[in-house]
């Protein structure tokens, strides 16, 4: 493959996360020249494993895969990192207006009417979520209309009551790290079609969360970047600018040993659509390629975890995942080793929850992640041997997580600026696939489908 005037690479890619690695990958196995710049000293962008020693271990970001996210299982077999399911057996906790609720299977006990109405609004969401199609959300019925209206706005127009909703927006903070009032409607079900239903969403056995990968999920990654050749991953190397002239692509950047430039015949983009603005493009994007970035926002999302010598939880017959209304940590799960060796817990703060803790110092924030997990796992929960804390509004090169959202009108507007290649530049994130966006399955699918543009045109 060729460009009309002399490359250095067949392609650059911009970012070593999932979505640029996948694109590199299959740059490199189709034959192609391929380079990838990366701002971070790491690759994984938003999945990031750290080493807690003693073979234990916890993944700051992206976690979980589940058996429909077909392509992550894939490069995990590819590259030898093994599964184990998620820890399941015993009791969940329910707490919410003030009330701890144990339960075992799906269901919480919350009363016959809540009950019902949680059934009602899983049942509507289900329905409204299946008239929409998550390749081409804005040509869904009444697209104008679920885009310029919130979550929450959808919850009060259908009367759902303070349990349903208040159970949404708990699972909602943590899956999007926003309010309901933050993020629009076709948004949201556009997400919940691409995820395979709102039970693939949301749920531990046989859903999104059913596995982890032993040694963390950033081994995955870790694997793909090993996969292609010496010197082809170029770390502390953030771009500042692309230049698109007849027949080449030129980026820059200030990295960690100055001034470097890369020359390509094309470009491919994987980063959070948002972050696409950091980037100089000369000559300036088309209105339809500005549009992909224009409106979405980074979601908010702090995960924090507490190490134990045990997990002490199990002995009393609960699984460590839980539901509170009561704390900043709105969701915790056990993602202790598979071994028990130690017992980790880790609570999700999103949407407001992540702003209370961003407001509050560091002995603040511990204490009143902490104050949450004993509240629902006794006072044993309170006094961890270790603690680690991610706030990924504050890294630099993601500006939050764990996705990019759509507020109220920034779908409609962006369209197929989110994925319509713009000249020689092609753009991929996990925001940007058809299925599974918002998971690592999502962005290895979209990094995937760029790399197949880049050869048609390339190869054509």
């Amino acid at each position: 493959m060729a460009g009309d005037i002399s490359t250095d690479y067949d392609a650059v890619v911009v970012g070593a996360g999932f979505s640029g690695l996948a694109a590199a990958l299959s740059l490199h196995d189709a034959g192609a020249k391929v380079a990838v710049v990366e701002a971070r000293d790491r690759v994984g962008g938003r999945v990031e494993t750290h080493d807690l020693g003693g073979g234990a271990w916890i993944d700051l970001g992206g976690t979980w895969a589940g058996p429909m996210q077909e392509r992550v299982l894939a490069m995990a077999r590819r590259f030898d990192v093994g599964l184990f399911e998620q820890y399941a057996e015993g009791k969940n906790v329910l707490d919410l207006g003030g009330k701890l609720r144990p339960y075992s299977g799906t269901i919480p006990r919350v009363g016959l009417g809540p009950l019902l109405d949680m059934g009602r609004l899983q049942l509507s969401l289900g329905r409204a979520a299946k008239r929409v199609d998550p390749d081409q959300p804005w040509n869904a019925p009444n697209a104008e209309y679920l885009d310029a209206i919130t979550l929450a706005d959808w919850l009060r127009n259908h009367h759902y009551g303070e349990v349903a909703t208040a159970l949404l927006a708990i699972a909602g903070r943590t899956t999007w790290g926003a309010e309901p009032r933050e993020i629009s409607m076709l948004y949201v079900l556009s997400y919940i079609a691409s995820s395979g239903g709102l039970a693939a969403l949301l749920d531990t056995e046989g859903g999104n969360q059913h596995w982890r990968f032993q040694g963390g999920a950033a081994r995955v990654a870790e694997g793909m970047a090993a996969a292609l050749p010496d010197g082809s991953v170029r770390l502390e190397q953030p771009v500042d600018s692309i230049t698109t002239e007849a027949g080449a692509v030129t980026l820059t950047g200030q990295g960690s040993d100055g001034t470097w430039e890369l020359r390509a015949s094309r470009v491919i983009v994987a980063l959070p659509s948002p972050l696409r603005s950091r980037i100089t493009f000369n000559p300036s994007l088309s209105p339809t390629a500005a549009a992909g970035s224009s409106g979405w926002r980074m979601g908010n999302l702090t995960k924090c975890f507490a190490i134990y010598d045990e997990p002490f939880w199990r002995k009393d017959g609960f699984t460590g995942e839980a539901l509170t209304d009561a704390a900043p940590n709105g969701l915790t799960f056990d993602v202790s080793p598979p071994d028990a060796s130690c017992g980790i817990l880790v609570g999700f703060a999103g949407g407001d929850d992540a702003r209370t803790l961003e407001s509050t110092d560091a002995a603040g924030r511990r204490e009143l992640v902490l104050g949450g997990f004993a509240r629902l796992y006794g006072e044993r929960a309170a006094k961890p041997e270790g603690w680690v804390e991610r706030a990924w509004a504050a890294q630099e090169w993601s500006a939050g997580g764990p996705v990019a959202v759509a507020p109220p009108g920034a779908l409609m507007f962006s369209q197929n600026g989110l994925r319509e290649p713009a000249d020689r530049i092609h753009w991929a994130g996990t925001e940007t696939s058809a299925l599974r966006a918002g998971f690592i399955d999502g962005a290895i699918r979209s990094g995937e489908r760029a790399a197949a543009e880049v050869l048609a045109f390339t190869q054509s």
